[in-house]
């Protein structure tokens, strides 16, 4: 699919921003993740004796990681969950250095320009709401991962990377775009299939890897 052969005309050109390393310097929600485990002594003792259940999923870091976020979710309810992330943007907000300024400013050109803007990106959508509302974004669309209830607390329903960030798009009614900001290989999916793909920060080697996987060039930016 190229997005500009699919765009609706008439239609403002839908512009997407990854999150994580495009708006962000830092994995925003293990930052979160951190932050519960930092202070909640019980909970790094369920870390702990969960270990060599943990270890056994050690070389499927995905999966590792997720059974970590759901120890950190242990006994959260959404309104809670809600509280506990607004709480942590807050926080976050006023952290120097955590928001990429250049990213930022982009964003806010293409909201200027009359542009269709979305964040799509792997970090759980309250989280990234509730940051966006801080920094002045309320309008910004967001098509993010997603948390359900659990028997113990809440766990992910759907994590939104690679492949799944185009399913999730036409969810959304988005079946196509002009261009798309994106840092790493996850995103190749939604680079490929926009017109005009933008890879941010990205070293000499993986811009390599982005090109011969696209088969033709990346607009390159360095966002600090």
């Amino acid at each position: 699919m190229d997005g500009q052969d699919t765009l609706d005309a008439g239609a403002p050109p839908v512009v997407l921003f990854d999150f994580d390393g495009v708006l962000t310097h830092a994995d925003t929600y293990e930052l979160f993740v951190r932050e519960r485990y930092a202070r909640s002594p019980g909970r790094k003792l369920l870390a702990l004796l969960a270990l060599p259940w943990l270890l056994l999923m050690w070389p499927l870091t995905r999966r590792l990681r997720r059974a970590l976020v759901h120890i950190a979710l242990l006994g959260l309810d959404e309104s809670g969950y809600r509280a506990a992330v607004e709480a942590f943007a807050a926080q976050l907000v006023r952290r120097p250095g955590h928001f990429c300024r250049d990213g930022v400013r982009a964003l806010r050109r293409h909201q200027a320009a009359g542009e269709r803007v979305i964040v799509v990106t792997g970090c759980e959508h309250t989280l990234v709401e509730s940051l966006l509302a801080q920094l002045g974004l309320r309008e910004v669309e967001l098509v993010a991962s997603r948390l359900k209830p659990g028997p113990l607390g809440l766990r992910l329903a759907h994590h939104n990377i690679g492949a799944g960030k185009l399913k999730a798009l036409a969810a959304h009614g988005v079946p196509a775009w002009r261009r798309a900001y994106g840092d790493s290989l996850h995103d190749l999916p939604m680079l490929e299939a926009a017109a005009e793909p933008v890879l941010v920060n990205g070293t000499p080697k993986l811009c390599k890897r982005i090109e011969q996987a696209l088969g033709r060039p990346v607009e390159r930016v360095a966002w600090y």
